[in-house]
């Protein structure tokens, strides 16, 4: 048994929509949108009553995905702290890889993302930030030096 693909990362949002803002911001293009419910994501979910609106995202070459989850029902709960750090156990970030790091700060800056450090040079191979996004979300940007 092989796996085939990673298909895509999965975050649960609150607001949907600043959430598509960011991800577009950030150079993902939406790839649709659909609202969800029914016994079927009752049993794959392991919950009852699940509505949720999806939107997935697609990177620019097509080779990755991110799904945005709003729940309407059941609520949505906090399993950690909203800003949690770094070294929290469990998913930390999502890394893109970028062709202006400053540039792409600054852009998300304006759909109120912040650095979680600053942007640091590894060797001379990358510069390497993290960003704080929608929901907490922690982005990691790479851009590759040449």
């Amino acid at each position: 048994m092989t796996i085939q693909r990673m298909d895509h990362v999965g975050v649960v949002v609150d607001d949907l929509e600043a959430a598509i803002a960011f991800f577009v911001e950030l150079g993902m293009e939406l790839e649709g949108e659909a609202q969800v419910e029914g016994s079927w994501v009752d049993r794959v979910n392991g919950l009852d009553g699940v509505r949720v609106d999806l939107a997935m995202m697609r990177t620019p070459d097509g080779h990755s995905r991110l799904e945005l989850t709003r729940f309407h029902t059941p609520t949505a709960v906090c399993a950690e702290p909203k800003n949690a750090l770094g070294n929290t156990l469990g998913l930390r970030s999502i890394m893109f890889a970028v062709d202006d790091i400053d540039a792409t700060v600054a852009s998300l800056r304006a759909h109120g993302a912040e650095l979680v450090g600053e942007v640091a040079q590894y060797q001379d191979s990358y510069r390497v930030c993290y960003v704080r996004g929608p929901e907490g979300i922690i982005v990691a940007l790479a851009q590759q030096l040449n």
